[in-house]
Formats: structure tokens, C-alpha cells, sequence
């Protein structure tokens, strides 16, 4: 084990894993522009892919967010990019969760009119991250198709990165992308001990 390891031994363990990475690392040269899915049951699937957002806005990046089932509630990322001002675009175009709204129908328009808004930021070469916020559940209920949105995928610019939030993702979706998380529910307040949604947690 490593905790029996002495200091010498430590550093020349540590030395070649090193230059296993380096190595590993210089291997690497090809850049291209992502498909990402976070998906699962877990918490964090969105605030995960926000940490994305931000890294890409520190870099200089346009940024567009759309949310396909949110949006009846005025969300708090909503207000923390603000001051990001023309360099990030959010758009909150559902009308909050779907039990809440109990009109099918009604839900459908929104969600086409969530991916018709997506899709112009997907062809659009002048942002370079595009997050779909819960398009995953749109998928899942039927309210788009999946052939739709995998025909808007092909139309991204090569360097650009799209990500796809959201459980119930499809597996033609999952067979797609570069990059899948699965977000794994262990455990969780709301379930275990009647814990109410929080601010700066859910919302």
C-alpha cells in the first residue's frame, strides 16, 4: 500500500506516474468541438454543466443557455450571469415543471420553440458553448424528437461544444456524444428527510 511506502519510494512512484501522464498528455493533439450529456438521477446534472459555462466565459467565449423546462420561476444563474452582459445569452423558455403545467399540448410548443431558439445558437460560429438546460426531459416525454435534435447536432460548427442536461437520455443520444456523466442519486434530502428545495442548493 502507498501509506507504507518511504519518502524515496513515494517520489520515484510518483516520478513515473508522472511521466506516464506527460506522455499520455503529448499523445493528445487533436481539438474538436464536444457533445456532452449529463444525465442520471443524481443532483448536479445542471450545475455542472454552469461550471462549464463559466470556465468558458473566463476564456472570453460566447455562451448561450436555453431552458427547456424551467422558467415559470425567474432562475438565480439567470441573475449571476447578468453581468456577463452580451457575452452570454439565457433563455428560459418552459413554463416550469411539467406536472406543474398539466397541458401537453402547451408544453410541446414551448419545447420546439426552446429548440428552434437552440438551434440558431447551435449554428451560429460565433458561440462556442450552447447549453441545453433539461432537453433531456423534452426528449424523454415525447415533446421533440430525438432525429430532430441529432440533425441539429450535425449542424454545429467543428470547434463549437454543445451540452445536453437532463435525465432520460436517450440512447441514440448517448451514442452520439463525446462526453456522457451519469449523475448517480445516493442520497438526497428532499427524499430521506422531507427537506424543502433550498435557494443557492436548487434554485
Amino acid at each position: 500500500m502507498s501509506d507504507t511506502l518511504n519518502a524515496e519510494q513515494h517520489r520515484l512512484k510518483m516520478q513515473r506516474r508522472k511521466e506516464v501522464q506527460d506522455q499520455r498528455i503529448a499523445d493528445r493533439t487533436r481539438e474538436k468541438g464536444l457533445i456532452i450529456v449529463n444525465t442520471g438521477n443524481g443532483k448536479g446534472k445542471t450545475t455542472a454543466a454552469l461550471g462549464m459555462v463559466l470556465r468558458s466565459l473566463g476564456h472570453g467565449y460566447k455562451v448561450a443557455i436555453i431552458q427547456f423546462i424551467k422558467g415559470a420561476w425567474e432562475p438565480a444563474e439567470k441573475a449571476a450571469f447578468a453581468p456577463w452582459g452580451d457575452q452570454i445569452e439565457f433563455h428560459a423558455m418552459g413554463e416550469g415543471f411539467t406536472w406543474e403545467t398539466q397541458d401537453r399540448d402547451r408544453d410541446i410548443l414551448h419545447a420546439t420553440a426552446a429548440w428552434e431558439k437552440a438551434r440558431s445558437f447551435i449554428q451560429n460560429p460565433e458561440f462556442r458553448l450552447v447549453l441545453l438546460d433539461e432537453v433531456n426531459i423534452a426528449l424523454k416525454l415525447g415533446y421533440l424528437e430525438v432525429e430532430t435534435v441529432l440533425a441539429g447536432l450535425d449542424q454545429k460548427p467543428e470547434d463549437s461544444h454543445v451540452i445536453l442536461t437532463g435525465r432520460g437520455a436517450p440512447n441514440a443520444l448517448l451514442d452520439r456524444a463525446d462526453l456522457v456523466t451519469e449523475m448517480a442519486l445516493v442520497k438526497h434530502p428532499f427524499r430521506e428527510q422531507g427537506i424543502k428545495a433550498q435557494p443557492g442548493i436548487e434554485f
